[in-house]
């Protein structure tokens, strides 16, 4: 059964086939209109380096064969073949794109998709409808993208301007128009199967026979896939901690300035404990048993102000469920950030791929190759790119259960390592800064500054500490989030100990040393990157 992903959603192209020979279907129209399926082939630098690897209807393939453009067959409108352990190691990326060829817009398309086909049967869908764009006139349909492995992206963005434009996005040069070649395409490779309306049989690989009219969007019933049986978690109360930036006004005591270190917890006392977590028992006891109750008669896991004795499926949710505070950020839990964006005015950059759920009308703009903000660090591996969201509407973002924490400026200024940065209001002043350093991986760290009035969302593994910076701070390149602005930066190799105890290592372990006047102030993740 296939799996129908929504926009945004990714997956590993292992976990939704084993075969790297695969059929990519797409269906797209709309009353009038004509559109031009096209597929690029990007280097790690997101960039169309080799116009070869644009794979369009005046150029049916690339060199080796890994990508063809195949026609219109069983029910879609344009089709491709991808063997991807074909494709040559300097592609990083094939983007599957539409675009109207004359008038229009993006908002007149009907119901269309983008689907893959593995050995005869669909394995993954993506649906969408005009509903989702506006203007534009491209759209960036799905992505197959290397990170260790191939990947599937749905991506449904829309881009403003038509072919030209999507192809200079990508570094393409646009030649003088030549002629067409009337002459029709060769056959359909075997590859793909018959039309319908053929009697002969179809071939044992390929895309199945046309799917049925799609419904509208709206409409169509959720398909779901089945997921990995996952040992269940004690229900607990989220952490009342004050979390690092937190904004006050969220259910918790407002945290400490930040920079400046939040009172200790009375003596004796244990720090809260992570989410669904019973907390340790106080310094010098021994813990409770598991099963039974901790001091005081409250049942382990069950949240402060809910009564006992709630049993069902409401009293099982009701610890879990959305947080409203009627601000434009709020903390739903250690892991999950929510922004409403009916609320300040502006819109919200944030990661591709960060976000995990949304309510209302909200359009996501892309934001890669060519966007001014865009941190180029493909050495480092901190390569960002960043979408737009607008709209009437709520998005929740998370990555890869990092703890988020969201950190209000008020004219005052930060410097965050790049790879820490999650999101952050589009009001925000930022620029990149780079650290130079011998040793750094690399070569170089990535930062970014920023300035004004604004929530910038920065996520890290773990608990982050925050210490003050006096002439002996130094810390571990890898392991920095954050730092004031007005703090001085470094580069230090002192501290070798630790890499020299491992045989073989190159003993090289590089070290930012901050300096600034009192006020100034370093924050540090229990990880490093």
């Amino acid at each position: 059964m296939a799996r129908e992903f929504q926009r945004g959603h990714k997956a590993k192209i292992s976990d939704l086939t084993p075969g790297t020979d695969l059929y990519v279907g797409v269906q797209i129209a709309a009353p009038g209109l004509t559109f031009d399926i096209s597929c690029f082939g990007l280097d790690a630098n997101e960039q169309l380096s080799d116009d070869r690897y644009f794979i369009f209807f005046n150029q049916p393939k690339s060199p080796e064969e890994s990508i063809q453009l195949l026609g219109a067959q069983s029910g879609d409108t344009e089709s491709f073949r991808v063997t991807l352990d074909r494709i040559p190691a300097n592609i990083h990326k094939l983007s599957f794109t539409a675009t109207l060829d004359g008038a229009g817009q993006m908002s007149q398309v009907g119901p269309g998709y983008i689907r893959i086909v593995a050995g005869g049967e669909e394995v993954v869908r993506y649906a969408f409808d005009g509903s989702e764009f506006t203007t534009e006139r491209a759209v960036m349909l799905g992505d197959f993208y290397l990170k260790d492995v191939w990947r599937f992206a749905a991506v449904g963005q829309g881009f403003d301007g038509g072919l030209d434009a999507l192809l200079k996005n990508f570094g393409g040069e646009i030649a003088e128009e030549a002629p067409a070649d009337p002459q029709p395409q060769a056959a359909v490779p075997s590859f793909a199967p018959p039309a319908p309306q053929t009697p002969q049989p179809a071939p044992s690989f390929g895309a199945p026979p046309a799917p049925a009219p799609q419904q509208p969007m709206h409409t169509a019933p959720t398909m779901a896939a089945p997921m990995a049986p996952q040992a269940p978690s004690p229900y607990g109360q989220p952490p009342q901690q004050p979390q690092f930036g937190q904004v006050p006004g969220q259910g918790a005591p407002p945290a400490a300035p930040f920079g400046q270190q939040a009172p200790p917890a009375p003596y004796g006392q244990p720090a809260p404990a992570p989410f669904g977590q019973q907390p340790p028992a106080p310094f010098g006891q021994p813990a409770p048993a598991f099963g039974q109750q901790p001091p005081g008669g409250m049942p382990p896991g069950v949240p402060q102000g809910v009564p006992q004795g709630g049993a069902g499926l409401q009293a099982a949710l009701q610890p879990y469920k959305e947080t409203a505070t009627g601000q434009r950020w709020t903390s739903q839990n250690q892991q999950l950030m929510r922004v409403d964006l009916t609320m300040g005015g502006s819109g919200v950059l944030a990661r591709q791929g960060s976000m995990v759920m949304y309510q209302g009308k909200v359009d996501f703009g892309y934001k890669g190759a060519g966007f001014a903000g865009r941190i180029v660090g493909n050495a480092t591996g901190q390569e960002m790119q960043l979408m737009r969201c607008t709209g009437k509407g709520q998005v929740f973002l998370a990555e890869e259960g990092s703890h988020l924490h969201p950190i209000e400026l008020q004219g005052d200024a930060i410097c965050i390592s790049a790879e820490s940065v999650l999101a952050f209001d589009e009001s925000l002043q930022y620029e990149v800064r780079r650290i130079e350093g011998h040793g750094i991986p690399g070569g170089a760290l990535f930062t970014m500054q920023f300035q004004g009035t604004g929530t910038v969302i920065v996520k890290t593994h773990g608990t982050p500490v925050v210490l003050p910076v006096t002439p002996t701070t130094f810390a571990d390149c890898n392991a920095v989030v954050a730092w004031s602005a007005a703090s001085q930066v470094i580069i230090s190799s002192q501290v070798r100990l630790r890499r020299n105890a491992y045989p073989g290592h190159s003993g090289e372990t590089v070290n930012l040393q901050f300096r600034g006047a009192p006020g100034n102030f370093i924050v540090v993740q229990p990880y490093e990157v």
